[in-house]
């Protein structure tokens, strides 16, 4: 029987997961004691964990002991999405188990295409009709029920205290520009003000961008027909889920930033500058922030010389 080998940091896992030769005896094991007989398995190249397909029918995902926290994230979120959203599928849980100190989930496979794979090719108008639906999805999973999700942890209020406490030393590390370094402290202070600390909890995923959802043909245009991967979610302030599709995604298009908005529910009433500043904030304190690699606006740290012309630059009137 084929084992697992132990991975201790992010590297060796990325380097296992692209020999896949070295885990897929494994897979093929775990998917063959659910009666999968003698499917194929075809690995995903993208990702995080050892995921691999199961012809059209089903997905594997591995998961080392190291994220076993994002196991436990999907494990839980997958049962509590699952058909609550009115038009967007997402996968059904089947099987879970244990193997060599890892965690799995077989789960079913969604149709549709990678949005990241069409999201290139698409004119302003596409675009514009695409965010407006991606604001309509993340609207409609924060009026799911958080129920269990609520332990997953950490608490909102947790989890800004850290980012709070750890922004200035990871910003320096990852090269905020000079005069936003500068005054990184002073907008700290703002948010510990602006971010509300106990807010009723709604489901967060951290990461509505084109990777991690489908979209399917609908007349001349594309529909979102499917959401995927949650090994991140946890609960909290709902702003907090429109800083993927603002930063990767909007990149600074009054029309795109506006059908955003629009389809969260938002009315140009809302969108006044404390919410721009609120979002500003929390991007700088997301779980994943790196401005300067994943704010998709060309050449942006030599347009801004202060975070309100940042602000300005990524959410325009």
């Amino acid at each position: 029987m084929a084992g697992l080998p132990d991975v201790a940091d992010a590297a060796q896992l990325r380097r296992l997961r692209s020999d896949s030769a070295s885990w897929l005896l494994a897979a093929s094991d775990i998917v063959r004691s659910h009666g999968y007989g003698a499917t194929r398995l075809v690995p995903f190249d993208a990702g995080t964990n050892l995921v691999a397909s199961l012809g059209d029918r089903a997905i594997l995902k591995i998961f080392p002991a190291l994220l076993r926290g994002q196991f436990l994230s999907e494990r839980a979120t997958l049962p509590a999405v699952f058909r609550r959203l009115a038009d967007v599928a997402t996968p059904e849980l089947l099987h879970e188990g244990e193997r060599d100190g890892w965690s799995y989930l077989i789960m079913t496979r969604l149709d549709g295409i990678p949005a990241s794979d069409v999201w290139p090719q698409l004119g302003e108008p596409g675009k514009e009709d695409l965010l407006r639906q991606l604001g309509r999805l993340i609207a409609d999973v924060q009026r799911v029920p958080s129920g269990s999700l609520l332990e997953l942890g950490p608490s909102w209020s947790d989890f800004l205290q850290t980012q709070l406490t750890g922004a200035r030393d990871r910003h320096q590390r990852l090269g905020l520009p000079p005069p936003l370094l500068a005054r990184l402290d002073d907008l700290l202070q703002e948010a510990a003000v602006l971010l509300p600390r106990n807010p009723d909890p709604v489901i967060l995923t951290g990461e509505y961008i084109p990777e991690n959802f489908l979209v399917a043909r609908d007349g001349e245009g594309w529909r979102v027909s499917g959401l995927f991967d949650f090994g991140d979610v946890m609960t909290g302030f709902g702003e907090y889920d429109l800083l993927g599709p603002s930063a990767f995604m909007a990149a600074g298009h009054p029309g795109r930033v506006r059908a955003l908005f629009d389809g969260y529910g938002l009315s140009p009433r809302d969108i006044a500058w404390q919410l721009k500043r609120r979002l500003l904030a929390l991007m700088l304190l997301h779980r994943a922030s790196d401005p300067v690699r994943h704010i998709c606006i060309p050449d942006w740290p030599a347009r801004v010389r202060s975070f309100d012309e940042l602000q300005a630059l990524i959410w325009p009137d």
